[in-house]
């Protein structure tokens, strides 16, 4: 049987959040919180009767608002439009409205809330495990490639190492035969030399 959903409330930037759910673990997480915001004094429960009733309305649906504002909680919200003046100064607050009696809602409005609210997370679990294989499948991917270009880098380095090595031996090669070619002239010159001085005589 689907829990019992309560009304949660915090602050994100420029919004005021909502949502239905059954446990503070459940808000954080349809939040996207990477810390428990309970615990840090950023988020309550709620027993306003409006934001309740908008929240029961659409459970499991994060609903939000200009922040600071006391306008109605919907899925799309505008920004802020009262933060400052044209000055930069903070405008002055708005005097808060006076406390409004807990709503009561039905049991059967509850139990309908509730398993809303389950349908909502399923919901939201298939989009998160989509994603996740998107990722999973782009991260496949980027190996793919990497191993792709890891393995033509080895094959040109091999080649490179291939052709510099032959090119080295004939390097070696012709740098003896240009050694045994100087060897020869300097044999052959002095002969010449030789002959030449015997010739002039």
């Amino acid at each position: 049987m689907p829990r019992k959903l309560k009304t949660f409330k915090t602050s994100v930037g420029f919004y005021d959040l909502a949502i239905a759910a059954p446990s503070m673990k459940a808000a954080l997480e349809a939040w996207g919180a990477g810390s428990n915001l309970f615990h840090q004094g950023f988020a309550a429960e709620s027993d306003d009767p409006e934001v309740v009733a908008a929240t029961m309305a659409k459970p499991g649906v994060v609903l939000k608002r200009p922040a600071g504002s006391t306008g109605r909680f919907t899925e799309h919200a505008g920004l802020p439009t009262d933060l400052a003046d044209d000055r930069g100064r903070e405008k002055s607050r708005r005097p808060l409205p006076k406390k409004k009696p807990a709503v009561k809602v039905s049991d059967k409005t509850a139990r309908k809330a509730a398993a809303d609210f389950e349908r909502e997370q399923k919901k939201r679990d298939a989009k998160r495990r989509k994603e996740e294989a998107a990722r999973e499948k782009q991260r496949a991917r980027r190996e793919e490639m990497t191993g792709r270009a890891q393995a033509a880098l080895d094959k040109a380095r091999q080649e490179h190492d291939r052709r510099s090595g032959a090119l080295e031996a004939e390097r070696d090669a012709i740098q003896k035969r240009v050694e045994a070619e100087d060897a020869r002239w300097e044999s052959e010159k002095e002969r010449l030399t030789k002959a030449l001085r015997r010739a002039r005589g």
